[in-house]
Parts: C-alpha cells; structure tokens; sequence
C-alpha cells in the first residue's frame, strides 16, 4: 500500500459491500481499480459485491439490451479473476427488491440541494452530453447507492485515495435518516465508513482513463496477439519524439502498466533508462509484454475453466442473490418499524 494510505487510520470492516456497473468483460483498469481490492478485502471481512444494474440504467436508459449479457461475463471475469463465492456473496442489485424499498424511503428526507451538489452530478452531464441525463434516476442515484450500502448494515466501503469525498454524502444521508426515524442509541442504520485502498494508477493504451468506450483498453483476458498489437502502437511520453530523447515515464501509460505487471527491478530499469534514453519505446513495450502477456493467458485458462460448466455462474449468482435477500430484508424489517409502516 502507498505512503498516503499507509497514514489515514484504517478500522478493521466487519461487513463490506461495492458494486460495479455491467459492462461485461473486464479491464485492467476494473481488475486494479476494484476486483484486485476486493479479493484482498474478502479474505478478512464479510463481503457482499453486487452488480449494478439499476445504476446502468440512469445513463443507458435508452438501451438495456446488453445488460444481461454484460453481467453474465463480468461475474464470470470477477471469478475467473480469483474472487471467491465461498468467501462473498455475489448478486444482482435489481433481484433485491429491497434496494427500491430502501432507496424511495431515502429519498423522503434528501434534500434536493445535497443532491445537485455531487460533483459528479455536472461533470456527467458535461462528458455525456449525448445521452439525456436530465432525470430523477441520474439525479438521484446518491440515494440508491445509499441504500445499496445501508442496506446490508455495512461499516465500510472500499474507496481509492482520492475518492473518500464520494462516501460523505452516503453518510449524511444515513446521519440524517437516523435523526428523524432513529435515537443517537439506537441508530435504525448503520453509518458506513471508507475502507482505504490502494488503486495504482492505469491509463488506457492513448494516455487518458482507461475506459471501453475509449477504445484504449486492454481486457484481462485478451489474445495475446490482440494485446500485442495493442500495445506496441499505445501512446508514449508525447515529448519523446526521437529515439535518443530523454523520456518522462510518469506521463506514458506503459510505464503504469509496468508498475503493475513487472517486477520491482524491472520497473527501476525502465524508470531509469527511459529518463536517460538508454531505452526506447519499442523496446520498453517489448519488455512490458514479457510480463503482461503471461498475467492474461492465466485469466484465459480460469474463464475457460468457468466456461466449461455451463450454468455455474448463474447457479452462483442466484445463491448469492438469496442471500443478499434475506440480509436486506433484516434491515428493511426494522425501518419499516422505525417508519412506523408496519
């Protein structure tokens, strides 16, 4: 773990729970930005990972025709990946009803302006100027995420360095819940804190955040030559225009993808020559495949594994979903009675 997450205090979770949107077949970028965390996490706490199909909804309302495809293909990634359903519990956001119930009974005391206040609420908007995203649904998914969280009495969440803000609101919204329905001794729900984690940075192939819809992703288990291609035409340090120019690994994205993928002797030199010239794109590439290209063909041979038991995810997904159920309906029990709805 970095320096800056070694310092911030870290309370040991007893429940965590994260999701991630269906959009099928995973990256690196996903791999190292959640799922690697996530096995970590598993092995010392109870852990409930969801896939988020409800929040896809609030930007690709339009078309839902993927949806089912993509989550097939991203639990399968994720346990392909090494997250294992013996040690968490995978389901479906939608397939708990419970997260509606929750989510509408949030949104009863959320004020408005909190919710147009998320930065992401504007940044979106801009980025994504194609889709339509002046609905409730967009506005509001604070509130469901809220409730994705809350309603499994989870005190902690996994989040990056940088990303500790986008909890805040999760809790003030349970701080304000707990006022009106609950006592300062017997919350209704519990206040979920961050659970700091370590997210190297990885850019995609040209240089910006790795993204599908970039076009700059590499898959976890792409064909080698597909990630060979890939690779040797990415994006380097752009000041670097000849050979015998010194470079700044800090901007290329092959450098990151070194610092995840090689090893610590391996990433020295490359940090070292490249600043020196002693090195050239090419070449650095060349040595990034050498331990790239082995960490896809191990995820290949695992989803080849999954494959080959036709119905195993789906068996997985729905033990996990009953599951997720029954805990969601504990809480739901008791807000009903705080609500005084029963």
């Amino acid at each position: 773990m970095s320096e800056a997450a070694q310092k911030l205090p870290q309370r040991q979770p007893r429940r965590v729970v994260s999701g991630m949107r269906p959009t099928g077949r995973l990256h690196l970028g996903h791999y190292h930005g959640a799922v690697k965390n996530w096995i970590e996490i598993s092995r010392k706490a109870e852990c409930f990972f969801f896939s988020a199909d409800w929040h896809a909804l609030t930007t690709e309302y339009k078309d839902t025709s993927g949806i089912a495809e993509a989550q097939r293909e991203m639990f399968a990634d994720w346990v392909a990946a090494g997250l294992d359903p013996e040690r968490c519990t995978l389901f479906i956001q939608s397939h708990v009803k419970q997260h509606a119930e929750l989510y509408l009974l949030l949104a009863m005391v959320a004020p408005l302006g909190w919710l147009e206040r998320v930065p992401t609420y504007k940044e979106q908007q801009e980025q994504l100027k194609e889709k339509d995203l002046n609905t409730y649904g967009f506005l509001g998914y604070p509130l469901l995420q809220t409730a994705d969280v809350a309603l499994y009495g989870a005190d902690a969440v996994p989040v990056g360095q940088d990303q500790g803000s986008h909890l805040e609101l999760a809790r003030e919204i349970v701080r304000k819940f707990n006022f009106h329905f609950g006592s300062p001794q017997k919350p209704v729900l519990v206040e979920p804190h961050p659970y700091l984690t370590d997210v190297p940075k990885i850019l995609g192939l040209d240089g910006r955040k790795m993204s599908k819809s970039y076009g700059n992703a590499v898959e976890l288990g792409e064909d080698p030559e597909s990630a060979r291609k890939r690779v040797m035409v990415a994006v380097t340090d752009p000041a670097r225009k000849r050979r015998h120019d010194p470079g700044h690994p800090e901007v290329c994205p092959i450098y990151w993808l070194h610092r995840a993928y090689s090893t610590p002797e391996r990433v020295e030199l490359v940090d070292r020559e490249c600043r020196s010239a002693g090195i050239g794109c090419v070449d650095c590439k060349k040595m990034l495949l050498e331990s790239l290209l082995p960490a896809l063909e191990k995820h290949r041979a695992a989803r080849a594994e999954l494959d080959r038991t036709p119905g195993r995810i789906e068996e997985l997904v729905q033990l996990g979903t009953r599951k997720a159920t029954a805990v969601a309906e504990q809480t739901m029990a008791a807000v009903r009675d705080a609500v005084k709805l029963t």
